[in-house]
């Protein structure tokens, strides 16, 4: 009964929609390009010579066409992030799950299919820690016969937090790989490119947002850091939350939000305060025991006309350590029912036929590179399998049945319990490495519980899901139990996202109906931990018919080494 409910609504949806869906085509050129910060030249792939890159505008259910030329010297993807791609696995872009690498002097043109998305989403490279440096923002308008569910803003501005490294993403990770040890902390973090006044080096930029007062805003904000949660706030301004992952939400205010990599926020705040300037700044977040470098990274929040100076003494952020902050914002946000929202339609107890728990954990594996400098290296795992890229893409190996490419039993539940938040005295999980999806059925209902372990140094975990959206039902501390913590579920008016953190000493459920057919990778967006393997791949067959099947493999996907 849920998934015909929900497959009513969306229909609905999707005819409203087509009435007025346009076509978009853009040009990235992606090469590298110097840029000078913290009195440092780096060298950066960028697209069209510009950090962060070109911003994509459209309004809902349009489609999007984007011819990426490859002007650098590895092979690289793009991915949509948040984008559904509806039957459309094959221009979601993760490198060695849906494609393979656009090689150097090539190019390729991903078709991107948006559908009840809203608000604000992003595109970031897929490929080693490229991301870094090759991202930007999708915003996406309401259609045009549609409204938002909030007074108009009177502007609007794109705000993308990022961490700034002195030398070549894709050459940190690499190095860090094959030494076996951990990537450096970043240098800074930057809001759109700029660095602040920080950082003590004079020819940093600060970025500058211009105002008039009484007017309102909105800010579409993006945490495109590589592996820090993130506080922003604007000194002596209300910042009002109305959509999370490009889902509207109920509207709630507050001095600060906290946002994780991957995560999109559209929040309002109205120029409302004496005429002056007044710093915007961010700082991270984190509950592990090897926590982020605690940089506070600055913009100006600045009336129209005003001439003078900000006082760094002024900014008030929470902690970096601030737990209770943290479970202060995200307690907070809830779906809203309105008409611009898809129908709320949460999987209830009696439709899941499809329960996976999952714990997450950093491991250490015997380093046999040449290059080690340490006997073990660090892995990561989802229930003690840490994934290993193939050789083609798993979805071509999916499509085109190629056997030992990939395995289908991921397992479904730990190896072993244990106190998993707890003291790990004389736990020694053992971690294999593999290729292994989990696989369920078009139209299963599926429910998916994240444990967080104290496996290496515990914290925090930003799970990204492709392909969908899903609802948040259920958070709690300490290790899940799964007789009593279920009637604590919200299946009321859970938020629609597409990346969650799980909390570093407890646990987080999601649900979803499997109505995507297609080969959908799920990890976590903390770089270092996907690089080490903290991910896996949901693949959901094809349904009866047509309308229910993956879309046939493009002629035009990139080439594979060894095919």
């Amino acid at each position: 009964m849920g998934l015909v409910t929900w497959s009513v609504g969306v229909l609905f949806l999707s005819t409203l929609l087509l009435c007025s869906a346009d076509v978009h085509h853009y040009e990235f050129f992606v090469r590298e390009s110097n840029f000078k910060k913290m009195c440092n030249t780096s060298t950066l792939l960028v697209v069209n010579n510009s950090y962060p890159g070109p911003e994509i505008r459209v309004h809902r259910g349009d489609t999007v066409f984007v011819n990426v030329h490859n002007r650098g010297k590895y092979g690289f993807t793009i991915h949509w992030h948040g984008v559904k791609q509806p039957r459309n696995p094959w221009f979601d872009g993760p490198e060695f799950i849906t494609q393979c690498p656009i090689r150097p002097r090539t190019n390729f043109t991903y078709k991107i299919i948006l559908s009840e998305e809203i608000g604000t989403l992003w595109w970031h490279a897929h490929s080693d820690w490229t991301r870094g440096s090759v991202h930007g923002a999708i915003v996406i308008l309401p259609a045009e016969n549609e409204t938002s569910p909030f007074p108009t803003p009177d502007g609007e501005q794109t705000i993308i937090l990022e961490s700034w490294y002195n030398g070549n993403f894709k050459k940190i990770i690499d190095k860090a790989l094959a030494a076996g040890t951990p990537p450096p902390q970043p240098d800074a973090y930057a809001i759109n490119g700029h660095l602040g006044d920080t950082y003590g080096c004079p020819t940093d930029t600060i970025f500058r947002m211009e105002v008039d007062y009484e007017k309102t805003y909105l800010l579409r904000i993006i945490n495109a850091a590589m592996n820090e949660q993130q506080f922003f706030t604007i000194m002596n301004h209300t910042l009002t939350v109305v959509a999370v992952d490009a889902s509207y939400v109920r509207r709630f205010k507050s001095d600060y939000i906290l946002i994780s990599p991957g995560q999109t926020m559209d929040v309002l705040v109205s120029a409302n305060q004496n005429a002056g300037q007044y710093y915007m700044a961010t700082r991270p977040f984190s509950d592990s025991d090897v926590p982020p470098v605690d940089f506070i990274t600055t913009g100006i929040f600045q009336y129209t006309n005003f001439v003078g100076g900000s006082n760094a003494s002024l900014i008030t952020l929470p902690a970096m350590n601030n737990t209770d902050a943290m479970l202060n914002f995200i307690s907070r946000i809830r779906n809203t029912n309105v008409t611009q929202n898809p129908p709320i339609n949460v999987p209830v107890d009696t439709d899941i036929n499809r329960r996976v728990f999952i714990t997450l954990a950093v491991n250490d594996l015997p380093c046999k590179n040449s290059k080690c400098v340490v006997s073990d290296g660090f892995a990561a795992s989802l229930n003690n399998v840490s994934f290993v890229y193939p050789h083609i893409d798993v979805l071509q190996a999916y499509y085109r049945n190629i056997r030992g490419v990939f395995a289908e039993n991921f397992p479904f539940l730990p190896p072993e319990f244990y106190d998993f938040t707890g003291n790990l005295t004389g736990v020694v999980s053992a971690v294999e490495v593999g290729t292994r999806a989990i696989c369920v059925n078009y139209g299963d209902a599926v429910e998916i519980v994240l444990q967080s372990t104290q496996m290496g140094a515990g914290g925090s975990h930003p799970i990204h899901l492709h392909g969908y959206s899903f609802y948040w039902v259920g958070a709690g501390f300490g290790n899940f139990n799964g007789e009593t913590d279920p009637s604590t579920y919200n299946l009321v008016d859970p938020p629609l996202m597409n990346t969650i953190d799980v909390p570093g000493t407890g646990w987080v459920a999601i649900r979803f109906f499997a109505n995507n057919p297609g080969v959908w990778y799920m990890h976590c967006h903390f770089e270092r931990h996907t690089s080490w393997g903290m991910s896996t791949v949901l693949i959901v067959r094809n349904g009866s018919t047509i309308e229910t099947s993956i879309r046939p493999r493009p002629s035009t996907m990139p080439r594979c080494h060894r095919t």
